[in-house]
């Protein structure tokens, strides 16, 4: 776990702090959201029909934020039960191979996503009314995040290690 004492916070880059400080907002907009429309249901039997797409929404970006910050932390789920067993010169060469398929399929999710995004522009949602790119500008989001990340642990040559203790 991380502690958050001010010298942690103080070096946490700039964009990571942002993210976070997006996470918390979008968290806290669903709960406040979520909440206020249960009571509506089980107190007065109604509910504000609105809140449902604002938490959706929020919901969407939240995934795709916090999937960045796990890439750029190295806290993703993974498993070395090949790597582990392999010598370095194989280890260096999945590396590789992983990196390579993984901006493979950025590439793929930011070509979709866009599509996405322009094709939702001329789409509103039914209740707000907003611009259903929106949602779909999450995912553009989330790969080039990714993309950034890869190509980030790409100059490093490996990958970013966790903080976190690892299950042996």
């Amino acid at each position: 776990m991380s502690t958050n004492n001010p010298t942690e916070q103080e070096r946490k880059p700039l964009l990571k702090r942002l993210a976070e400080g997006l996470m918390v907002l979008a968290l806290a907009g669903m709960v406040i959201a979520v909440f206020i429309n249960v009571v509506l249901r089980y107190v007065f039997h109604t509910s504000i029909v609105s809140y449902e797409e604002i938490s959706r929404l929020l919901f969407v970006w939240l995934v795709a934020i916090g999937s960045i910050v796990a890439a750029f932390e190295g806290a993703h789920l993974g498993f070395d039960m090949v790597t582990s067993r392999v010598g370095p010169a194989a280890r260096k060469a999945l590396f590789w191979i992983s990196q390579l398929l993984i901006i493979a399929c950025m590439l793929l999710l930011l070509w979709g996503s866009w599509e996405q995004v322009v094709a939702g522009w001329s789409s509103y949602s039914t209740v707000l009314g907003y611009p259903l790119a929106l949602g779909a500008a999450a995912t553009l989001v989330l790969a080039i995040g990714m993309l950034v990340v890869v190509v980030r642990d790409m100059i490093r040559g490996t990958p970013t290690e966790s903080s976190e203790t690892s299950v042996e």
